[in-house]
């Protein structure tokens, strides 16, 4: 099996040591000084007091690795739109694509067999790029839940989780699903498989669509906002709002609201992703995470003002400080609602 993960960074390189231990021959997809450490001394990986190497082909050209198997897009939803048609030299007849990433994916209501199918959203694959590119055909869906940060270029330190959701957006098992999920397993690795990926997406995306984006507004950690009773309550208003839209387009919660905030205040005092990012002066995962929502929920004709305040907010902020990704923001919202009427 030829496995490429295309953007090696954090999870992507956790990945690739632990199938590449698994007996899977993999690649990499990497730049900069992470990929310059990488060819000189192998990727290393820190799982508490083990250190593991792997040595495997890296480049910044996907020409260089040729066609896979399986490719894994462990990069962020703006990166990952950017770099669509990059991929092609990876991408044979038989090639599936893993979308590793937060928030709504792009292909979401491909697969369904109702009138939402020929729907694409705008504001995570502006132009339909990924779609034309890369082909939903190819897509098996992923949740990522482990936690790992790269503390120096080729060296990647695991955090917590080793468990990755796994689904056919038609909702139909399959063999490449099996093989790949049995790859994984073979790396120490947990998946779970889902009749249908995008209930486990939406129990994610529940909490990143509000922790992250009031995390990056207040600086707060994750359990100062969810047990204070002001952040607590809008990010209860989001998510309820979010369930609606979720529900409209047949997704089902396996939890309830309080379960799911309870839950994440037992994380304790956890920086999210986009404060850390904000932190770093990265690019935040805005439109993946929230616009993508508001998008959905004008199509589903879901009123959503506690989203729309808190999007409009953290936009703001994010422009102020740089950090809104090179990402085309979605269509304005009445071009949302005449392609919905």
């Amino acid at each position: 099996m030829k496995v490429c993960i295309f953007g090696a960074g954090a999870i992507g390189g956790y990945m690739a040591v632990l199938l590449k231990q698994g007996g899977v021959d993999v690649s990499l997809v990497a730049r900069g000084a992470h990929l310059a450490a990488i060819r000189k001394h192998g990727l290393k990986l820190l799982i508490g007091d083990q250190e593991r190497v792997a040595e495997m082909p890296a480049s910044s050209d996907p020409k260089d690795l040729g066609p896979q198997d399986y490719v894994i897009v462990a990069l962020k939803a703006h990166q990952a739109w950017e770099s669509a048609e990059q991929m092609k030299p990876l991408l044979g007849p038989n090639t599936a694509v893993v979308t590793a990433q937060n928030g709504v994916p792009w292909w979401y209501f491909y697969g369904l067999d109702d009138e939402f199918a020929s729907l694409r959203l705008q504001s995570v694959d502006p132009d339909n790029r990924q779609w034309n590119a890369i082909g939903p055909e190819r897509v098996i869906g992923a949740t990522v839940y482990p936690a790992t940060e790269i503390i120096e270029p080729g060296v990647i330190k695991h955090i917590y989780g080793d468990t990755f959701g796994l689904g056919e957006p038609n909702r139909k098992p399959s063999d490449r699903l099996a093989q790949f999920a049995d790859a994984l397993t073979r790396g120490g690795l947990k998946p779970r498989l889902y009749d249908d990926i995008r209930d486990d997406i939406w129990i994610k995306l529940w909490g990143n669509l509000c922790f992250n984006p009031l995390s990056a507004l207040t600086h707060a950690t994750l359990d100062v906002i969810a047990t204070d009773s002001g952040t607590r309550e809008v990010a209860r208003n989001m998510m309820v709002e979010a369930q609606k839209i979720g529900e409209h387009f047949g997704a089902r919660f396996r939890v309830d609201v309080e379960r799911r905030i309870n839950g994440a205040a037992g994380v304790g005092a956890h920086r999210t992703s986009m404060l850390q990012d904000l932190d770093k002066g990265r690019p935040l995962e805005v439109d993946a995470l929230l616009t993508a929502v508001q998008e959905m929920g004008r199509l589903a004709h879901v009123n959503t003002p506690y989203i729309d305040s808190v999007l409009a907010l953290v936009q703001q902020m994010a422009r102020v400080k740089g950090v809104y990704p090179t990402f085309p923001e979605a269509a304005p919202l009445l071009e949302i609602e005449a392609r919905a009427s």
